[in-house]
């Protein structure tokens, strides 16, 4: 017997590769090609040391009350995390706990079967259509929870309301989780649903839509007897997750709707144009309703196109995994960034 018998041992989360270089186009981890809102900057610059002295809120009542105010959902209906990971992880600690399996879909967020693994929570793949749309019925099935992204990741695919709220409706008796990290690029959040179901957990993130993926901002909504459960397991574990600045320049973010607007704007136009000179050049693809694009060559294999890429400084993901090893997930950046890609696929591809 040695001590390593009783260690838990996990398969990690493999996160996108954060080149050391910058001068590089990064184009693998979904983050904003934009700054901040100018408040934020701003801040961040004059930014008081006291927010490093002193505790933070344990309530992030401030930025609580930011999130309540703009959704026009009631204080006690918000949840804040430190990013929407730490919120997803709280949330298979809290609410999967039966003896059958959650549900997910087979080709969805790489996060969802670790999280399971580590909570020794049973779970279910539910395999996309050919498509790599959702498959409903799929969710019909006997089971201790559900959670998909909308739209989901890596494929972009945005699920219906009427698609979604059938999923809840089939199950009744356990949580069903909306992961929404990128809604907020085309996308319909299940939002309106929360008044009909009180099952339901909606999910979203600063880190896309509001250039904030540094600062690790997450929140979650539903009605506020799930939001108690969740915060009694959150206090349970650490009662000072989120830190003073990110509660301080989350507020400040949320009320710059305008700015908030353009940015994500200025993403789906980009987004647009790409899946045009994409398609010229021999990709195929889900229509994307996020801030990437899940690509596939109708004759080079992606892995090649990877390692092509990498070798010329641009970055984009790649999962050597059944089902989608052949297909690379393209971040949305600037319009220059964009036209650098296209630029040497063209001249790779010939």
């Amino acid at each position: 017997m040695s001590w390593e018998d009783n260690v838990r041992k996990m398969v990690p989360y493999v996160a996108g590769e954060q080149p050391k270089s910058k001068d590089v186009i990064k184009l693998n981890t979904n983050e904003c090609p934009y700054p901040p809102a100018p408040a934020v900057a701003k801040l961040a610059q004059e930014m008081d040391t006291g927010l490093f002295r002193l505790y933070p809120d344990t309530d992030s009542t401030s930025l609580t009350n930011a999130l309540s105010e703009y959704y026009g959902v009631k204080p006690g209906q918000v949840f804040v995390g430190v990013g929407s990971d730490d919120v997803l992880s709280l949330c298979f600690l809290t609410f999967f706990n039966s003896d059958k399996p959650i549900l997910f879909p087979d080709v969805t967020y790489s996060f969802y079967d670790v999280w399971a693994d580590l909570y020794k929570i049973p779970y279910k793949t539910v395999p996309l259509k050919d498509d790599w749309s959702i498959d409903v019925e799929g969710f019909k099935q006997e089971n201790g929870g559900v959670i998909f992204p909308n739209p989901n990741a890596p494929t972009g695919l945005f699920s219906s309301l009427e698609k979604v709220e059938e999923i809840i409706k089939a199950n009744p008796d356990v949580v069903v989780i909306v992961d929404e990290a990128y809604i907020d690029f085309g996308g319909e959040s299940a939002l309106p649903l929360l008044e009909k179901y009180e099952n339901l957990l909606i999910v979203q993130t600063f880190s896309k839509s509001r250039a904030m993926a540094g600062l690790r901002i997450g929140f979650c909504m539903g009605n506020e007897k799930i939001i108690k459960y969740l915060n009694d397991v959150k206090f349970s574990v650490n009662s000072y997750t989120m830190n003073r600045p990110a509660q301080t320049l989350g507020v400040l973010a949320v009320k710059d709707d305008a700015y908030f607007k353009e940015i994500t704007g200025k993403v789906m136009a980009t987004r647009e144009w790409t899946k045009k000179e994409l398609t010229r050049l021999g990709f195929t693809f889900p229509d994307s309703k996020a801030n990437f694009i899940f690509a596939s060559h109708e004759s080079v294999p992606a892995k090649d196109i990877f390692n092509y890429l990498r070798g010329h400084n641009i970055y984009v993901r790649f999962w050597d995994k059944p089902r989608i090893n052949n297909h690379l997930r393209i971040t949305i950046g600037t319009d220059n960034q964009m036209r650098t890609l296209i630029a040497a696929l063209e001249a790779y591809l010939g």
